[in-house]
């Protein structure tokens, strides 16, 4: 018995060639492959583990008439082909119309030409549950004419494809109609995100935020059918070989399709999500006008909020269309062929872990994302103020690991050597400035050499900064402890960025990290000066942010809990109270140039930005709590000594790690 098989080096083609390898039935298998890709042929012989000469190529062209083969081909093969399986095609809702009607149609109608022209015992046309439309009710598997809502070019080319083969093939033909074909139901495996996968990452990110006991809110939507597909090729090799199933379509179908919001809680439970227990059905929606839903989407606004949630979630705009999939399919025939042969389709709660798992380890999009640091920042101008020490410094000796063009700067010269030394000890390349970031004049010097000796800088971390801890009961006669702050922090942090900003837009790239303090989210007390100075760089970031979006000019924003550095050494109270180390704090920095996301912030600090939001007053009382316990350093004040940490202290503290006070 011999085959002629189309589309063998496809998802599903691959595997049935394997599969009638493995049946081991006398014959030669010939596949059609394209002559580019011969090279392929040692790879798939392996995989089917085919002996030699059981499944040979035959070179031609899906696009060409008779599949282009050689004449001398077709003389060897006519009348000693039994059956001819189609499968090439475009299965992708996605596909230009054009390029769906050169493979879907005019493919099909070469590959029958030739089937015609080789005399073949069966035409085994590989189509798909898309023939039918978007069918309102049941289709049966005698029903062709039927079918309707074909203005899609996938579901009218698949349509029409399926036509042609019923009304030209001049011998024997049958039909496989398959649903969305997901990966192996004991494997997993699959080669590419199409169908539900496209819902994984929301799956995924549902997951990162919340615990799998949290009940979420999702859609109803009508019945999606999803089939593995082992079971498709199975069922497809076992019919084929039945006798007297000749003009028939077979729906290779779920019986017990389920409807999308229970298909997305078997695979949040296979992912350990959280499930949508509340669905609102999605046909509520169609009893929005047209006209009103059209009005919306020309708001630009909308428009541009809906494509960055879809480019978020790696959603095709075209998804959204099926989500009341209308179409139920029959497949009483089906059942019948493949009765008494053990084939059946499985449950998907049974294989949906094993489909989840293979996406997550070999088809997320995250893993063909270089997240590392080198691959963010290689050979990119990194420009980190206050790198003499500290968090500066850290981060400066991480980013020069990287491979960053790494660029430092800083009031003690002497204190950059060291810093440059340093880094170079362990292998590393970093340039420095001296330069007072308090000094507008300076920051202008400063910028201007920058640029002339870069030409530009892909990654600003505004990280010089000043701190004060001295509460406002000691400060009334210190009114420049307000304004040295705001100097450094405010004002000269927004110089050097006013500086290298024009820049960016020209080159329509850039990152600007600024090193916040928890303190703006908790509102910690005795840090009012430092606090204010954060607060309004903050509050300046997040209006750049929401001017620049659309130049692909980032923004961070590090609410930074309390790291043992320099900064704090004069208070001695910090000495036994929980910090970051400048490492962990060069992580965070790390983190922001790699994700650029708006905000990074300790859990903490958001639960107290929260509380001052939800609940202000115990939040007030919590922190003057905090004020009273803590005591002003001796120097602010005013020569009162305070003795070591008491228990209290010393138990607030590690209650609220990181906090300053």
């Amino acid at each position: 018995m011999n085959y002629f098989v189309t589309g063998a080096t496809g998802f599903i083609g691959k595997r049935l060639v394997k599969r009638l390898v493995h049946n081991k039935r006398k014959g030669i298998i010939y596949f059609l492959i394209r002559e580019g890709s011969l090279d392929k042929v040692p790879e798939l012989q392996k995989y089917w583990g085919a002996k030699k000469g059981q499944c040979v190529p035959v070179v031609g062209d899906l696009n060409q008439p008779k599949l282009g083969l050689k004449a001398a081909d077709v003389k060897m093969l006519t009348k000693q082909v039994d059956h001819f399986f189609h499968l090439a095609a475009i299965y992708d809702l996605a596909a230009d119309a054009e390029s769906q009607i050169q493979t879907n149609i005019q493919g099909t109608k070469n590959a029958v030409d030739l089937a015609n022209a080789l005399g073949v015992g069966c035409f085994q046309h590989v189509s798909s549950i898309a023939a039918a439309g978007l069918y309102e009710g049941i289709f049966r598997e005698d029903m062709f004419e039927e079918a309707e809502n074909l203005d899609h070019p996938y579901f009218r080319t698949k349509h029409d494809a399926e036509a042609l083969v019923r009304k030209h093939c001049k011998g024997a033909w049958r039909v496989y109609r398959p649903s969305f074909v997901v990966g192996d139901s004991k494997t997993g495996e699959m080669d590419k995100i199409d169908g539900p996968y496209y819902f994984f990452k929301l799956i995924q990110k549902m997951r990162k935020l919340l615990p799998a006991w949290v009940p979420t809110i999702g859609l109803e939507g009508g019945r999606i059918n999803l089939v593995p597909v082992d079971f498709v090729v199975n069922a497809m090799d076992h019919i084929a070989h039945k006798p007297g199933l000749d003009g028939k379509a077979f729906h290779l179908v779920d019986p017990n399709a389920k409807r999308i919001g229970d298909v997305m809680n078997i695979f949040a439970k296979a992912a350990h999500a959280p499930k949508m227990e509340l669905r609102v059905n999605a046909a509520m929606f169609g009893f929005i006008p047209g006209a009103v839903k059209k009005g919306l989407m020309s708001l630009t606004p909308v428009r541009r909020i809906r494509n960055a949630v879809l480019k978020d979630l790696a959603l095709p705009e075209e998804v959204f269309g099926y989500i009341n999939w209308p179409t139920r399919y029959d497949c009483r025939d089906t059942l019948a062929a493949l009765e008494g042969s053990g084939i059946e389709c499985p449950k998907l709660d049974d294989y949906a872990w094993v489909i989840w798992d293979y996406w997550e380890r070999n088809l997320d999009p995250d893993l063909f994302v270089d997240r590392s640091l080198s691959g963010t920042v290689k050979d990119k101008v990194v420009l980190i103020t206050g790198g003499s020490s500290g968090i500066g410094l850290a981060t400066a000796q991480k980013f020069a690991a990287a491979g960053a063009i790494t660029v430092i700067c800083g009031r003690d010269a002497d204190k950059l050597a060291e810093a440059k030394a340093l880094i170079q000890a362990e292998g590393g390349t970093v340039h420095t400035y001296a330069v007072d970031i308090a000094d507008m004049d300076d920051c202008d010097r400063f910028v201007a050499l920058l640029l002339k000796d870069f030409g530009h800088v892909d990654v600003l971390v505004n990280n010089a900064g000043r701190s004060i801890r001295r509460g406002i009961e000691n400060s009334f006669d210190r009114f420049h402890d307000l304004e040295r702050t705001m100097q450094l922090n405010y004002f000269g942090a927004l110089r050097v960025t006013y500086g290298l900003l024009p820049k960016m837009m020209e080159r329509r790239k850039g990152h600007v990290v600024n090193i916040s303090s928890i303190g703006v989210l908790t509102n910690a007390p005795r840090f009012s000066a430092y606090v204010a100075s954060k607060g309004a760089l903050d509050a300046w970031t997040r209006c750049a942010a929401s001017e620049f979006a659309d130049l692909n000019i980032h923004f961070t924003t590090i609410n930074m809990p309390l790291v043992r550095t320099p900064m704090i050494a004069p208070t001695k109270l910090y000495n036994n109270v929980p910090t970051l180390t400048p490492e962990q704090a060069a992580d965070m920095v790390a983190k922001a140039v790699i994700h650029r996301p708006v905000r990074i912030a300790t859990r903490l600090g958001v639960l107290g930005q929260v509380m001052h939001a939800l609940v202000p007053r115990p939040a007030q009382i919590l922190m003057n709590t905090s004020f009273r316990m803590f005591p002003d350093s001796e120097s602010a004040a005013k020569g009162k000594k305070s003795g070591g940490p008491t228990a209290d202290q010393v138990a607030f503290t590690t209650l609220l790690q990181g906090i300053h006070f």
